[in-house]
């Protein structure tokens, strides 16, 4: 870290009387924000670090306290200086769903509770997409899948996508993602898994109180990463959830899942959904596919590569959809094969030698 930046964060840390606190960095992830855990006797908090050329802390908090107000537990903010790219948030501790499962939680519980905050933001109707967060456009979803062209394609074989190809896989996806495209009727969390949901005990936060917080909301799910969240379809943030890219979920739990989120969503058409739902995870995995090998090959962490095979074989199963014919086609035709475990397999080794 830029000497400048750490006297930043110590400044910041000491004008909101942390300058007492043991600092304990944390590890960072596939984003330029980093978090520091600052500890003191009987208290703790985390100094966001999220640098204003390249993260969006405006956004973030403008969100946070959106999700306060319907009653979701997202983390109390306690300073910010969205100048500088600095918070001091809340600390929700260790306890990810992720971490919670790998010690032999529930799966199903977890997921159940995960998935009570999709039906809350359903339930909550208007309300929920009432803040000012951008639509997920079809060009938002183009872009997306695009990253597939821009690195993934050039890893896989060698060689760039040509302009007709590239034309062909974005009209194929444009005509895939008609119906959803035009869906903006939800807030979408857009990273809505279980390494950005924490167990944090109570309701809303102690800053807000009376008719500002909805108690219905389910009391112990953290929400993090939500920065980048937009109004679309409400069947993205499901497939974000039980389509993951970092963990196989049991058929079981996925249909328990799916039957209590109908259940106590009655409006809603299960046909129609999880078509949706098949769609939207394809277009995730084929982004997601792209990230990955851009974060191994552009920004040197390599980690990521680990769950590519999972994003692909997802990806198959997502494009048997009759929807997805043609960019099944036109993905087959650019990189033949490209889902399958032993492609895959020469793949990674090429990438991680």
């Amino acid at each position: 870290m830029e000497k400048a930046r750490l006297e930043q964060q110590l400044a910041f840390v000491e004008k909101h009387g942390w300058a007492d606190a043991d600092l304990f960095p944390l590890p960072s992830d596939a984003s330029t924000r980093s978090y520091i855990r600052l500890v003191k006797p009987g208290a703790s908090c985390l100094l966001m670090d999220a640098p204003a050329e390249t993260e969006k802390l405006p956004e973030y908090l403008e969100i946070c306290e959106h999700l306060q107000r319907l009653g979701l537990r997202s983390p109390v903010v306690y300073a910010a200086d969205t100048t500088a790219g600095l918070a001091l948030i809340e600390d929700f501790g260790d306890a990810t769903f992720t971490k919670a499962l790998a010690e032999g939680q529930s799966e199903e519980a977890l997921y159940l509770q995960a998935v009570d905050v999709l039906v809350h933001m359903h339930r909550a109707g208007p309300r929920a997409t009432a803040v000012n967060v951008p639509e997920y456009s079809m060009d938002v979803m183009l872009e997306e899948v695009g990253r597939f062209l821009l690195w993934f394609v050039p890893a896989a074989r060698g060689r760039a996508a040509t302009a007709a190809e590239t034309q062909a896989f974005l009209d194929a996806w444009r005509m895939a993602l008609s119906g959803v495209a035009t869906d903006t009727s939800g807030f979408v969390f857009r990273d809505f898994h279980v390494d950005n949901l924490m167990i944090a005990a109570g309701v809303c936060s102690p800053q807000l109180s009376g008719e500002m917080c909805d108690k219905s909301a389910p009391p112990e799910c953290g929400l993090l990463d939500f920065q980048d969240a937009l109004k679309g379809p409400p069947a993205y943030d499901m497939a974000s959830l039980l389509e993951d890219a970092r963990r196989d979920i049991t058929p079981a739990t996925r249909a328990t899942v799916l039957n209590h989120y109908f259940n106590a969503s009655e409006d809603i058409a299960r046909t129609g959904f999880l078509r949706d739902m098949a769609l939207l995870a394809a277009q995730r995995h084929t982004k997601v596919a792209g990230l990955f090998v851009r974060l191994c090959v552009n920004d040197g962490k390599p980690v990521y590569l680990q769950h590519l095979p999972r994003v692909l074989s997802l990806l198959k199963k997502a494009m048997r959809t009759p929807e997805l014919s043609e960019v099944s086609r036109v993905m087959e035709q650019m990189v033949p094969n490209f889902t399958e475990p032993a492609f895959v397999d020469e793949m990674l080794q090429r990438l991680l030698r």
